[in-house]
């Protein structure tokens, strides 16, 4: 996010269209069931670009993103990151369109929300609702979108199609050339729709499906039971609970029904007990995740730094949950604190080992304490950097070290700038080494600093490997 401006100018114009026809429904299932994934600010870009189409029409007139920045009065480096949250939830596609003189025009296509039935039944979205506005509201929200079914003792009567027109004649169904020309879509064109609302994706780095189907029998789970949508589900409940493809492979098993069919609900029911049962009840957060299988380094060595691999494989395979709780020689964080955690990775979209390089990081630059301005700064610059490994985010801390410590001592005014003191500091051995070679290693002159930093790095020596890779 750092390069915003090579991705969008303010004088780079755009138009905005609707893949289906926007309806007061939408606007309240925005308000309510979106608002508070996505935050005020992503859900008033939504509804600004909504109201730049004329009523029940599909497509805006062009505009620029100077006109955007004035209607919501912020920068456009704000609009660029709240936009991605839209992207991400499946509320926005973004297309462009260059000419031949490399200018560019932006298409924004607004997408509508998911149905409420689809929404609560979704299996991830509607848990990251749960852990947003709690479980009072969370029911609230459910009941309102909840009405009585048709009685079960009802009997349907409804008449069918070929009972009902069973008397026209054969020539009214007949189809002639002159009719199939009519009713072609012209080349370059749409029909209009309501409500049709695709589905947000996840991307295949989440899950190792080679491994996942490799460990499969084909007696057991035929591959024509893994079809797409089961695909996509598997992803989503793999990210979603953190369940690796080895465990996968059992939640499918317990899934299959006696026609080797896997359907969806049945999958999304196994991987909920899976998880009850791993974690005592306790619905899954992002907090109790860990690193991407291919966002690790798998023991390999990248040459040119003396980064500990060690501790790298380490940061990868255990969640930011367990980290604090392996800080505190097992003790459960406490709550202030994993909401400070869980709010940055939402918002920042950090991966877990990246969030557990910098609980490491933050926990030995402030004295063992979550400091909460100081870590959503650095957790803000690293999410514009866009990095995603936890390596890059240990050299990122290194480079930037000075930085940091600048942060940390609250150093807003020149004066205190250019006053000379001499800093006592806690930094992480592998921060020592790299900025050791150039720069004079900093005095320790507090003991006490230096049992906790050793004590910090005996814990780290206990964490366990969570994971096969």
């Amino acid at each position: 996010m750092a390069d915003y401006w090579k991705d969008v100018l303010p004088v780079d114009p755009y138009t905005v269209k609707s893949r289906s026809l926007l309806q007061d429904i939408d606007r309240q299932i925005l308000t309510q069931l979106y608002q508070p994934l996505i935050g005020s600010f992503a859900f008033s870009l939504y509804m600004t670009l909504w109201g730049e189409l004329e009523q029940n029409r599909l497509w805006g007139t062009e505009s620029t993103h100077r006109q955007l920045m004035g209607m919501t009065q912020s920068n456009l480096k704000k609009i660029h990151h709240e936009q991605g949250k839209l992207e991400g939830i499946g509320l926005l596609k973004v297309y462009i369109r260059e000419s031949e003189q490399g200018e560019r025009m932006f298409i924004y296509e607004l997408l509508p929300p998911l149905r409420p039935n689809e929404f609560f039944e979704d299996g991830m979205l509607n848990v990251f609702l749960y852990n947003r506005v709690g479980k009072t509201k969370y029911q609230q929200l459910r009941q309102f979108y909840t009405h009585p079914s048709v009685s079960g003792d009802a009997k349907e009567i409804t008449r069918p199609f070929n009972h009902t027109f069973e008397s026209f004649q054969p020539s009214e169904w007949k189809l002639t050339p002159d009719m199939e020309e009519t009713m072609e879509v012209a080349e370059g064109s749409e029909l209009a729709s309501v409500g049709q609302a695709p589905s947000y994706t996840v991307t295949e780095e989440v899950f190792d499906f080679e491994l996942f189907l490799a460990g499969l029998s084909e007696t057991m789970i035929p591959r024509k039971a893994i079809t797409q949508d089961v695909r996509e589900c598997i992803k989503k409940l793999s990210y979603l609970y953190g369940i690796d493809p080895i465990s996968m492979q059992h939640v499918a098993m317990t899934a299959i029904n006696e026609q080797d069919v896997i359907s969806v609900e049945a999958l999304r029911k196994a991987a909920s007990d899976w998880y009850q049962i791993e974690r005592n009840g306790q619905l899954p957060d992002l907090i109790d995740k860990v690193q991407s299988v291919r966002l690790r380094e798998n023991g390999e060595k990248d040459n040119g730094d003396s980064l500990d691999a060690k501790l790298i494989a380490q940061l990868e395979t255990i969640s930011p949950r367990k980290l604090l709780q392996d800080i505190a020689d097992g003790t459960e964080p406490s709550k202030a604190d994993l909401k400070i955690i869980a709010d940055i990775m939402f918002e920042q979209k950090l991966e877990p080992g990246v969030t557990n390089v910098l609980i490491y990081y933050v926990m030995l630059k402030t004295d063992m304490k979550l400091s909460k301005n100081y870590i959503q700064k650095i957790a803000s610059h690293w999410a514009r950097k866009k990095v995603k490994t936890v390596r890059e985010a240990m050299k990122l801390a290194i480079e930037e070290h000075r930085q940091y410590l600048d942060w940390a001592e609250g150093k807003t005014t020149r004066t205190a700038q250019n006053k000379k003191t001499v800093r006592e500091e806690k930094r992480p051995d592998w921060l020592e080494e790299e900025t050791g070679k150039k720069t004079e290693k900093p005095l320790l002159s507090a003991e006490d600093l230096e049992e906790q930093k050793k004590k910090m790095m005996e814990e780290m020596k206990k964490l366990k490997k969570y994971s096969a890779y």
